[in-house]
């Protein structure tokens, strides 16, 4: 019996049915077995829908071709995430052309708390190269995941980089997941789904036609908390993504350019128009954003309360390590008597450097 995953695939592949769609029919009938299964008349009833949709969507017939790509996504272990399931991309979901379906290949949460868009041209100057070497480094220590388009040039700068520095990172794809392309990204995005992962919107089969690049973009620009362009001209895939970012109501920064370099001419007329922020390093992106890194997170604690002793600061810097803890953890990890550990505990409460949660556990203010 066919499952809802194979009704979402082949709702997905009537050509004249787009995401927007989708969203519709999915929220008037509640699953896709049961958009299939309507009648006439029941269709009817959706908004936007018309005479010609319905008449594709009783009309579909390419069923084969949904076993096919259900076939090849439990052989290469790809998850799809449809826009009703809990693990599709909050963020994408607040986007008004949220894609309907996501096929993804790798291992790092699509919901990290912090992600961050680094777009560019395929043929960066010395200067962009290691100004992305630069922002991805320095973001490592703030618990962000890169996001990228896997394209020559600052993407795949930024992806390398994200992985040289043990930060996960997501390429986003313009065609389906039995390819890579540029081919000559292979051997980087097999890295890529052991420290982060792929993404796309398309099925397998799927070729990357020069229409779906800017498709890809949209998924980029939604995925990201910010997205920053570090060198682009005035036309491109680049700009395409800060416009889309901006649609979203995300934030969109770009690093500044001489004024007669084609290759910052888009940068610098995103900063005129006011459509980015200024941003000349990693300090700017994290004010912009109100991040903190963990080190800075580290010294504001020290900073705040200098006066801990020798006992409190052991047990501080145990809870900085893992927080929460147990309070029986810090026994094993401390030659403090438990007389000892309750009064520093105590202290570190009093002084709200920590805090005491239910069941005994505490955790790093």
């Amino acid at each position: 019996m066919p499952s809802e995953l194979f009704y979402q695939i082949a709702l997905t592949r009537i050509p004249s049915i787009g995401d927007v769609i989708i969203k519709k029919l999915i929220e008037h009938f509640g699953s896709a077995e049961a958009v299939f299964k309507a009648r006439r008349f029941e269709l009817e009833k959706v908004m936007n829908i018309g005479s010609m949709r319905i008449a594709a969507l009783r009309s579909f017939k390419d069923f084969g071709r949904v076993e096919e790509e259900m076939r090849f996504l439990e052989k290469y272990k790809i998850t799809p995430l449809f826009c009703t399931d809990p693990a599709y991309p909050r963020k994408l979901l607040d986007c008004y052309d949220t894609p309907a379906m996501l096929y993804f290949r790798g291992n790092t949460p699509l919901n990290a708390k912090r992600m961050v868009g680094i777009v560019g041209t395929r043929r960066p100057s010395a200067y962009g190269s290691a100004l992305t070497v630069q922002l991805v480094t320095g973001l490592a220590d703030a618990g962000v995941t890169i996001v990228s388009g896997l394209a020559y040039g600052i993407d795949v700068i930024a992806h390398k980089t994200a992985l040289q520095s043990a930060v996960p990172t997501i390429g986003v794809l313009a065609h389906g997941l039995d390819r890579i392309y540029p081919p000559a990204h292979k051997n980087i995005a097999a890295e890529m789904t052991e420290r982060g992962g792929l993404l796309t919107d398309y099925i397998s089969g799927t070729l990357p036609d020069k229409q779906n690049f800017p498709r890809r973009n949209r998924i980029v620009a939604g995925l990201c908390d910010v997205t920053i362009v570090v060198e682009s001209g005035l036309k491109g895939g680049s700009l395409i993504t800060a416009d889309l970012a901006n649609g979203y109501n995300r934030d969109v920064c770009a690093v500044p350019g001489r004024v007669d370099d084609p290759l910052s001419a888009g940068c610098n007329w995103l900063i005129k128009q006011n459509k980015a922020a200024l941003i000349n390093g990693v300090e700017d992106v994290l004010s912009l954003m109100g991040w903190q890194t963990s080190q800075q997170i580290n010294k504001k604690q020290y900073s705040l309360f200098p006066e801990l002793t020798q006992d409190e600061e052991a047990l501080l810097a145990i809870l900085q390590e893992k927080s929460p803890r147990h309070v029986e953890e810090f026994y094993g990890a401390t030659q403090l008597s438990g007389s000892e550990i309750a009064q520093s505990l105590f202290t570190l409460e009093m002084q709200q450097v920590i805090r005491r949660l239910p069941g005994e556990m505490y955790e790093v203010c």
